[in-house]
């Protein structure tokens, strides 16, 4: 499977009455417009072609899920007031827009080398980030949404499966309820799993719906991380970082894996 074999499918997928499908052949997207209100998604055609290859005609079905999801919070006028409790921070890479398609700015913080943390109202089945324009139609202030998003991440379950590999410990969270990586932002859970770990602590956020965090008691670890979330980077939905970061008083410090038994800190 090959990007443009996947345009044709994903055109063929998602073709319906008033929607416009157009293909930008210079960044390999696939953009899905509602043609009434010029609202749409885009694609990365790179990215689904690596979810293909790994989870066939389910990746396909994900993506159809996802984009009409997506169109239909689009269609609605939605509104924060009395939505507190459910307004969240979510994780995206540095490369990630920073304007809405209306040309708004998304509010969005700093957070690391290669991570920015945006904010977004849930909506159930998806959500929607939060952007200046809807902010100033809401009257609400940027520093209101971080407090209440933030509050909110605290009530999330941060239940770990736990495997062993090569003498190494690797604990995953894995809720798929959008807000997975959102989990490295909750100091008081990974203040809690410092001190279970006995070797160096890694944090990892290869995608979305995925927190992986890294008891590393060997020089083998650090070679099975950078597989393990390169792996989850190239077929999991929404990729952020294939990089993980070595967590140390409350900092996160990115570390390039170069080869065997060798490592970098950025």
């Amino acid at each position: 499977m090959d990007t443009n074999k996947m345009k044709n499918l994903l055109q063929e997928r998602l073709n319906k009455e008033n929607r416009k499908i157009t293909f930008d052949r210079e960044k390999d997207t696939l953009r899905i417009e509602n043609e009434q209100t010029g609202k749409g998604i885009s694609i990365s055609l790179p990215g689904v072609v690596g979810r293909y290859n790994e989870k066939k005609d389910v990746a396909i079905d994900e993506i159809a899920y996802y984009v009409e999801e997506a169109l239909k919070v689009m269609g609605k006028d939605v509104t924060l007031n009395k939505k507190e409790r459910s307004i969240y921070p979510v994780i995206r890479s540095t490369s990630f827009p920073k304007e809405s398609s209306e040309g708004s700015t998304l509010i969005s913080d700093d957070h690391t080398a290669e991570t920015r943390i945006y904010y977004a109202l849930d909506l159930g089945s998806s959500y929607r980030l939060i952007d200046e324009k809807w902010l100033e139609k809401e009257k609400w202030s940027k520093d209101k949404v971080r407090e209440v998003a933030h509050f909110n991440l605290r009530s999330l379950p941060t239940a770990l499966k736990k495997d062993e590999v090569a003498g190494n410990i690797f604990y995953f969270l894995n809720k798929k309820d959008g807000y997975d990586a959102s989990r490295i932002l909750n100091e008081h859970f990974l203040r809690k799993m410092k001190k279970e770990v006995v070797g160096e602590m890694t944090v990892s956020v290869p995608h979305q719906d995925v927190l992986i965090i890294g008891d590393i008691r060997n020089e083998t670890g650090y070679d099975i991380l950078a597989q393990m979330t390169m792996s989850f980077f190239t077929t999991g939905p929404v990729p952020i970082t294939a990089l993980s970061f070595v967590y140390d008083d409350s900092e996160l410090e990115p570390i390039f894996i170069l080869a065997k038994n060798k490592k970098e800190k950025e």
